[in-house]
């Protein structure tokens, strides 16, 4: 109760079908809770019993929709007047999915390019030659492998469409409607249709009911024009849903299907192996192109691969676009051509010398020679250049004289004797000479 209006205005809400009111999911809850001739009685023997005591809310509520007349058939009523609308659209939008699905598969060239390719493979492979093949098999294609690389029938399948068709496409982006129809039950929409059928003729009923108690009014005018209307529509959509399966019969023997095999075959069936089969190869040739592009860009490396920068420039002179650029290039590749030529003759390196000149210096006879009659190159020049630098580069000053490291015993003096021949003896003195050792090494010094 908590969900649903006021009692005081439910009342009024269902006597004119005002659905601003109660929603169709209050309509589901009453009919859930009708009131039941026991109930209804107990409540009213209660009434009259205790005249002075008020009723609760449930049972308040539950005598307010006694009172309505023929409330199960307004009720049911009402709900058949809000669920039509959605219950056609269920059942016209497959049907119409299901006939531009056929009439797109039978215009498509590259459907019609996959299957002629297809069942050229298998007269190629199989060695027979055949009409045909059954249309289940599109769905192992993406299973079946060669020996050799391991890759799938699909894929080579879609090199060769490529290179048959180069105006083909990926297919499933242009079948739209055959995937949206591979989710229907097509024998579940047509007991849809006779459930329909059954309901409007059930309303009509209800509304002669209604106008037993209310009589003729505006309400039971308008639910007689609307339950013709219905009835007009459903009549319309048996004759489509007819048409349309015929049709489909008609697209099976089109597609090469036996006859006896046309009545079994279910609509969600076929569409589902071709939306299945058309999304696997549209994935498929996804990847086939880009291995395309990927060999394409590595034979474009290849073709520079190993050569100087020189060399493509040379190649490409042609293709600048403004006069600056050409001449830019063609003085590029002069100057690549005069090193080249220096190279040739001197080495890799123009400034590195022969080993015979190794040892000649600048300032020598030879090179005096050289250097008078000209006889030098321009890797010389650059040589003698340097040497020149070299040679005539001052050196650098000092700013502050460097300071001797002083030893621990700077202080101290040695003196030298000689008490025998053949040997040596330093003495360290630390206080100085005395004066008999200075005379002493006089006399030493003057004999030696």
């Amino acid at each position: 109760m908590t969900k649903l209006p006021p009692p005081r205005s439910i009342k009024t809400a269902i006597l004119k079908m005002d659905a601003t009111i109660m929603n169709r999911e209050g309509i589901e809850k009453l009919l859930t809770m009708l009131p039941t001739e026991e109930e209804r009685s107990k409540i009213q023997e209660a009434q009259v019993a205790n005249p002075e005591m008020p009723l609760g809310s449930a049972e308040q509520f539950l005598l307010t929709l006694t009172s309505i007349s023929e409330l199960p058939a307004r009720l049911k009523l009402w709900a058949f007047k809000l669920d039509f609308e959605n219950s056609e659209k269920e059942i016209a939008e497959p049907l119409m999915d299901l006939k531009q699905g056929m009439e797109t598969l039978k215009s498509n060239k590259t459907f019609r390019g996959i299957l002629s390719t297809l069942l050229s493979i298998g007269i190629f492979l199989n060695g027979n030659e055949v009409k045909g093949f059954q249309i289940e098999y599109l769905a192992k294609v993406p299973e079946v492998k060669d020996t050799v690389h391991k890759h799938t029938l699909l894929h080579h399948l879609c090199h060769m469409v490529m290179e048959k068709f180069p105006d083909s496409t990926d297919l499933y982006s242009e079948i739209g409607a055959v995937t949206r129809a591979s989710k229907v039950d097509f024998e579940e929409l047509a007991a849809n249709i006779l459930k329909l059928e059954q309901e409007c003729k059930a309303s009509w009923d209800h509304l002669k009911v209604i106008a037993k108690h209310d009589g003729s009014n505006i309400m039971k005018v308008k639910m007689s024009d609307f339950l013709a209307d219905c009835a007009e529509r459903i009549i319309v959509l048996d004759i489509v849903h007819r048409r349309v399966m015929n049709r489909f019969h008609k697209f099976l023997l089109w597609l090469g299907i036996p006859m006896h095999r046309v009545q079994d075959m279910k609509p969600n069936e076929l569409c589902r192996i071709m939306s299945e089969f058309s999304l696997e190869y549209r994935t498929t040739r996804e990847r086939v192109l880009q291995q395309l592009e990927k060999k394409a860009n590595h034979r474009e490396r290849n073709k520079t691969r190993g050569k100087m920068i020189t060399e493509v420039c040379h190649n490409k002179v042609g293709k600048f676009r403004t006069k600056e650029d050409r001449a830019d290039a063609e003085l590029r590749q002069l100057l690549g051509s005069d090193i080249s030529d220096v190279e040739s003759i001197h080495g890799s390196l123009p400034w590195r010398r022969q080993r015979k000149d190794m040892g000649r210096s600048v300032f020598s006879p030879l090179a005096r020679d050289e250097l008078v009659n000209g006889n030098l190159t321009d890797g010389d020049d650059e040589i003698l250049e340097s040497l020149v630098k070299t040679a005539t580069k001052a050196p650098a000053t000092r700013t502050a004289p460097r300071e001797r490291k002083r030893t621990r015993n700077a202080d101290r003096k040695s003196l030298v004797l000689e008490p025998l021949e053949g040997f040596v003896v330093r003495r360290t003195l630390k206080n100085g000479l005395s004066e008999e050792e200075k005379k002493h090494l006089a006399t030493y010094i003057k004999g030696y």
